[in-house]
């Protein structure tokens, strides 16, 4: 009988938990991000947004749009990686502590991207894919989801010479990604 009173006890300790959880996230998704759980690759898209051109520098982003009915926060400091472009490096420029960004119900984050692309054709390379991890690696019920989102490269060359061979990766921002102005 002990048993079961201790089983009920702490099942109405973890709703109650979760309860508090649901109401801190309501309002945090203005608040930055703090109080909203880490994202998991199911609860927003991604895409690839181009920026402008000039001079030989390139820039874009990556965009995330949560789905309606989806909050969560993603980690201020963007864990990117390539797929091809083996002598592509990718430099991640976001300070350490950097604060989580939240998004909910249709709202939208970017991580902006730089890179060169003056080399001559030859010293240049194509990355096949850019990569975002995201923070959660499982849902708050513990379901396993691939934290690995995998985007097209459709941006152009990136110089992959011994002088320039980066794409530059900031922080993650909130609001829609910078297009440029045509």
């Amino acid at each position: 009988m002990n048993s079961m009173v201790r089983r009920m006890v702490a099942g109405f300790a973890v709703a109650g938990i979760g309860v508090g959880m649901l109401g801190a996230t309501a309002s945090a998704a203005e608040a930055g991000g703090s109080g909203l759980l880490p994202c998991t690759a199911n609860q927003f898209t991604t895409k690839l947004v181009p920026g402008d051109a000039g001079v030989g520098n390139r820039s874009g982003a990556i965009q995330f749009t949560a789905k309606q009915g989806e909050r969560c926060a993603l980690s201020g400091v963007p864990e990117i990686g390539l797929v091809g472009a083996h002598n592509v490096l990718v430099h991640n420029e976001a300070a350490g502590g950097t604060p989580a960004v939240g998004i909910a119900n249709g709202s939208s984050a970017y991580v902006p991207l730089h890179w060169t692309e003056i080399a001559a054709a030859d010293e240049q390379q194509t990355p096949n894919a850019i990569t975002y991890t995201a923070a959660a690696a499982s849902n708050p019920h513990g379901d396993p989801i691939d934290p690995k989102v995998n985007l097209a490269w459709n941006l152009g060359a990136v110089d992959a010479n011994a002088d320039s061979h980066t794409i530059d990766v900031g922080a993650v921002h909130a609001g829609t990604a910078p297009t440029p102005e045509r």
